[in-house]
């Protein structure tokens, strides 16, 4: 059998070039729906042939046409303001069930950007209006993948789930190993259809270029393998480059791929990217067999499904990489109490080994150090190292160097392979080279592949290519020469031991203050690494947000504010890499995560008491802490209405320690949690876990009450005190511009509106002032007469002429934004105005700014 998706791509090049080669996407479409791509000035640039058909448009008749002079003004209008909503990059915007015609005729529509142009796809609405019960189900689903422990045991209830969800055939979860082959982890099918669950796939069924493909594209559908597909014309454009359609959904595939889904049998298929920390970690491969076609709607289910498993799996694989860390920091402080007191290292040798191996499985172990060697287990002789140990010279210095086939590197070290095959080398100084290295014997790994991995390319229907298989009985590979894989936690934790034991090494031959010296060389190497870390948990976040953000206008209003908050949070974290990792004031870090998720309410939190400075251990926990404080009481406490506050007091005790108390005043009654999830564990025992202090939380009728109590070791009287409240601190630095004071925005579209407002605060506004309406507009300008406004031309049923004509009586500057083109009369009669074509962006309006002052 094959991959289980092999990616609905063309491989355009030979196979010598297929890692240097971009991907080619075919410019055809599937027969479910029809594009439309329109440039810049929104002439239609290309089509596909079946518009004709599904649309009614001839591609005669309509290429390099004005969209307006064939489509309704109002669906154009719709189409730019969606455009307007769509963040920069890969991001899909969709509208449901749309009347593009007004005529009666649905349509789903799928609109994004392709370089300079504007891509439209329109698929006849499936049935009638949506009843949400696909987004329904999705929470039911996703509560069960929660249950689980294990990344297997989630894959598998993820594809019952989906199964469930989509009713397909076949759904397999496929997970990228380190060296880009695929394993099926978990399968859910039909009683009747053999199964693939547990077959290994070579790197070269899904080369590179798909999985970037699937990276920006995470879903991708093939409703009828045997369907017809539309060209899109005209072929190529006046570049000669034909339409990038990447991110098509209706794009049609490879006939390469399609011919590779034949052969297996399959009807239908469907894709799901599976990413963790914005990196391709596998697919939801689903095979039906029959053609199956799924509406948007259903679609959009599957879709943040899949984003909820993302946060899922890197919830799951975030939970074991820090029990690594934990076991990891527990070995790090055993050996240094062991070794503080200035034994050497090979007379403190077999107790390193013995706490080695309770966190890193290993055959063998030897140390080498001021030229002596000693070794346990299964390992090299000492002349056999001694060679090895000249190959580990040429290796990076500063890292762990780790392989499972030590002769592939070092071929000498086939003479001692049934030994030791594999290595993790551990440098622990600097000049001479010493080491500690873990040695693994070969482990004969069977592994069932899918097909042979080496099959050369074959001549086939579509020339020499990566032609399909056509046998599909698995078979076996033994590997030989090779150690089991040292896993990445085991590297992170020898990476831990490396740097103690460096530590220890620095303390013995150099002089105290030397020795401190490179110790905290170390420290800040850690501290980076750490800060490298978060920001990519952060960043994964923020991917899981942005993937959302084509859905439904409600979604991509949570998804900016969502979006907003983390950039908040990634703030606070660099108030430490600011500080050089040293102390960081307690009321800064109260202040931005206020700032950060209240806004308006920011005003409600009082802070009393000294300021106090935390230890950069103290303020990563107690960032955390207050930040799930200041969430809870804006979703469920005090700050959840508009009558509630919080007082938050700060104490210095006489031992030097400090005192956080939180009291939450004014809101609706409090109950206790039923159960503690995840942010209450971080409440209560954070501060006593990591910090060795105390947390005392009482779920009062009146308001949630907590006290926090912070040894000396982790806070100090700060350095200057930072009197004043939470609402007195100021947003962050914004870009400069030439707009000061009030500004207004007249715009129907209340999110457009507020995305315009933003800009205009960040390019200097000292306020801004929204209207959807001219009646609105020409009551606002008699009020408060604004430096600027920002002014939509077209206003549902009005124009906005009479608004420009007060502005030019009122000597307001001001510039126009339209979604119809130039060609308005309200645009025509104020030429030297400024015009700003939807969709607009910041830079855009600081050049109409630029232009006017």
């Amino acid at each position: 059998m094959n991959s289980p998706d092999r990616g609905a791509t063309e491989f355009a090049v030979d196979l010598t070039n297929c890692d240097r080669e971009p991907i080619h996407v075919l410019g055809r479409v599937q027969s479910y729906g029809c594009l439309l791509a329109v440039s810049p000035d929104w002439f239609v640039a290309h089509l596909s042939a079946n518009c004709q058909d599904m649309l009614g448009l001839d591609p005669d008749a309509v290429l390099g046409v004005p969209l307006t002079e064939f489509l309704p003004m109002q669906t154009v209008h719709l189409l730019r303001s969606k455009l307007q909503l769509l963040d920069a990059g890969d991001s899909v915007g969709r509208i449901f069930a749309l009347d593009v015609f007004e005529d009666g005729r649905l349509f789903d529509a799928s609109l994004h950007r392709s370089g300079h142009f504007y891509i439209f796809e329109f698929e006849p609405r499936a049935g009638d209006a949506a009843d949400g019960s696909e987004m329904a189900m999705v929470q039911g689903l996703i509560s069960r993948v929660q249950r689980n422990r294990t990344v297997e045991e989630m894959a598998h209830d993820a594809a019952r789930g989906l199964k469930a969800l989509i009713g397909i055939d076949r759904v397999m979860v496929y997970r990228f190993e380190e060296d880009d082959s695929g394993t099926v982890i978990a399968e859910a099918r039909e009683p009747q259809l053999e199964s693939y669950l547990g077959l290994h796939y070579p790197a070269s069924d899904i080369p590179k270029q798909a999985r970037e493909l699937y990276t920006r594209s995470p879903l991708r559908l093939i409703a009828d393998v045997n369907d017809t597909p539309s060209p899109v014309v005209p072929a190529v454009g006046p570049d000669g480059k034909p339409l990038d359609l990447s991110l098509a959904a209706t794009r049609a595939v490879s006939p390469i791929h399609l011919e590779y889904l034949r052969n297996m049998g399959v009807g239908a298929s469907l894709s799901v990217s599976i990413l963790r920390r914005g990196k391709l970690w596998g697919l939801f491969a689903c095979h039906h067999y029959s053609p199956f076609y799924i509406g948007y709607d259903l679609r959009s289910a599957v879709e943040l499904f899949a984003q909820l498993f993302n946060y899922e799996l890197a919830q799951a694989e975030t939970d074991a990489e820090l029990a690594e860390i934990d076991r990891a920091r527990g070995m790090h402080d055993r050996v240094l109490a062991q070794m503080s007191d200035g034994q050497d290292l090979m007379d403190t040798f077999d107790f390193v080994a013995r706490e080695m191996a309770d966190v890193i499985p290993f055959d063998g172990i030897a140390i080498f150090s001021n030229g002596h060697y000693r070794a346990r287990g299964l390992a090299p002789t000492e002349e056999e190292f001694l060679g090895l140990a000249r190959f580990l010279n040429t290796a990076q210095m500063s890292q762990v160097y780790a392989t499972d086939c030590i002769s592939e590197r070092y071929p000498r070290g086939a003479d001692f392979s049934e030994r030791a095959a594999g290595l993790l080398a551990l440098p622990i100084s600097r000049s001479p080279r010493d080491y500690i290295v873990l040695f693994r014997q070969e482990v004969a790994r069977t592994v069932t592949w899918a097909g042979n991995p080496e099959k050369p390319a074959e001549l086939g229907p579509n020339g020499v290519r990566l032609t399909p298989r056509k046998s599909f009985e698995a078979w076996q590979e033994v590997v030989k020469g090779h150690s089991a894989a040292w896993k990445p936690g085991e590297r992170r934790a020898a990476d831990t031991l490396r740097v103690t034991l460096l530590e220890i090494v620095l303390k013995l031959t150099d002089e105290a203050a030397d020795a401190r010296q490179k110790a905290n060389d170390q420290q800040e190497l850690l501290i980076a690494e750490l800060n490298h870390r978060v920001r990519n948990i952060l960043n994964l976040i923020r991917g899981l947000v942005s993937q959302g953000k084509g859905d439904a206008t409600n979604i991509e209003a949570y998804g900016q504010v969502l979006d907003a908050r983390i950039h908040a949070l990634a703030r606070a974290h660099d108030q430490l890499t600011q500080k050089e990792w040293h102390w960081v004031s307690l009321k800064s870090l109260i202040r931005t995560e206020v700032r950060a998720f209240l806004s308006e309410k920011a005003e409600r939190v009082h802070i009393q008491g000294p300021d106090v400075d935390l230890s950069p251990t103290a303020f990563t926990t107690m960032a955390l802490v207050v930040h799930e404080l200041v969430t809870n009481s804006a979703k469920y406490g005090a700050l959840s209405d508009s009558s509630g506050s919080v007082e938050i007091l700060i104490t210095q005790r006489p031992d030097g320690g400090a005192e956080l108390g939180w009291r939450e005043k004014g809101g609706p009654p409090v109950q206790a949690p039923t159960r503690k999830g995840f942010g209450t564990t971080i409440i209560e025992r954070s501060v006593p876990f990591e910090l060795k202090g105390t947390a005392h939380v009482e779920y009062k009728v009146t308001g949630l009450e907590a006290q926090f109590g912070i040894p000396t070791a982790h806070a100090e009287p700060a350095e200057a005190q930072a009197d004043g409240d939470a609402g007195d601190t100021t947003d962050a630095p914004v870009p400069s511009g030439r707009l000061t004071g009030p500004a207004m925005v007249v715009e129907d579209n209340m999110i457009i509106a507020m995305d315009a407002a933003d800009m205009l605060e960040h390019l200097g506004a000292s306020s801004v002032r929204t209207v959807a309406g001219v009646a609105d507009a020409l009551k606002a300008l008699d009020d408060t007469v604004p430096v600027f406004a920002l002014v939509d031309v077209n206003l549902g049923d009005e124009n906005s002429l009479p608004i420009a004509e007060r502005c030019r009586e009122l000597g307001v500057k001001f510039a126009l934004a339209t979604g119809y083109g130039a060609s308005d009369d309200i645009v025509e009669s104020f030429p030297d105005v400024p015009i700003l074509k939807k969709p607009y962006t910041i830079e855009h309006i600081g050049e109409a700014l630029a232009e006017l002052f």
